[in-house]
């Protein structure tokens, strides 16, 4: 499922995508990786997940934590300051949503995910977590990078042209506008969220994007069962309802992540999502 760039032109909404990078090079100047140096991983041993990628997935993985440092240098995208640790707690833990991501949307959608041409969207992507590290390791998939700040979209469009994958879009707005929209309005196959919000607030930024059928998948701590249980009624408000919570294998500093799994069984009320800042100060 892809998204129209034409049929999408918002005021105050800006879509970035590979296209918009490569444009304004000339065709004897295309992007160049002898710049940036491979990033030395002392405990890759350990990274299960990305052991398991390509020869060009992991080189484009090592391309993407090194940007992340340098940028991280004069803006904040995040408090880890090496790159072990951007491997061990952003990378592989990102990676760590695939699994139970493919066994429930194959069980449940009655599709096989490695093979088809889903649409994911990454809600409050950030610095591109978990959305451009399944980019990476799904070229198959159709991804949306949602966030709201133009800064962070901007490295965004950097890490696509120095990576090179053609299968990222990059959209800046705020969640609660954009699923009012019916160029993105229950559009995607499945909404991803990681260390954006508690679960009431999630389920109101992400749900509208999911089409009926469709799922939405939190990458949450090691704990969030009082979460979980707080949020139930606010998932069933948007439509959906919970399928399960995972443990998965992680490196995190509790030494385990937990996913949570909603299916999309009806479309959610128009009234939903309320204007911007409303869920956040008054989650439901």
């Amino acid at each position: 499922m892809l998204l129209s760039n034409s049929r999408c032109m918002l005021l105050n909404l800006y879509t970035f995508s590979p296209a918009t990078f490569f444009k304004h090079l000339t065709p004897n100047n295309k992007p160049t990786t002898r710049c940036h140096r491979k990033t030395t991983v002392k405990s890759l041993a350990t990274l299960s997940h990305f052991r398991s990628l390509s020869s060009r997935q992991r080189h484009q993985i090592h391309l993407y934590v090194h940007a992340i440092l340098q940028w991280n240098k004069r803006m904040n995208l995040t408090a880890v300051k090496d790159a072990d640790e951007v491997m061990e707690r952003h990378v592989e833990d990102s990676l760590a949503i695939l699994p139970p991501l493919r066994d429930c949307y194959r069980t449940r959608c009655g599709g096989a995910p490695p093979h088809e041409k889903l649409s994911l969207v990454d809600v409050g992507t950030g610095a591109g977590l978990p959305g451009v590290v399944l980019a990476i390791a799904c070229p198959e998939w159709e991804v949306t990078l949602m966030e709201s700040m133009n800064k962070r979209c901007v490295f965004l469009e950097h890490v696509v042209g120095i990576i090179g994958s053609s299968n990222i879009q990059i959209v800046r707005g705020r969640a609660e506008s954009l699923g009012q929209n019916h160029c993105f309005r229950e559009k995607f196959d499945i909404a991803v969220a990681r260390a954006v919000a508690e679960m009431r607030v999630l389920a109101e930024y992400c749900l509208p994007l999911v089409r009926v059928g469709g799922l939405f998948i939190a990458a949450k701590g090691h704990d969030p069962e009082d979460e979980v249980k707080k949020a139930e009624s606010a998932i069933q408000k948007m439509g959906a309802s919970l399928l399960q919570v995972c443990s998965v294998d992680s490196r995190s500093p509790y030494g385990q992540r937990t996913v949570v799994i909603c299916s999309k069984d009806r479309s959610t009320p128009m009234k939903y999502p309320r204007d911007p800042g409303t869920p956040a100060k008054e989650p439901l």
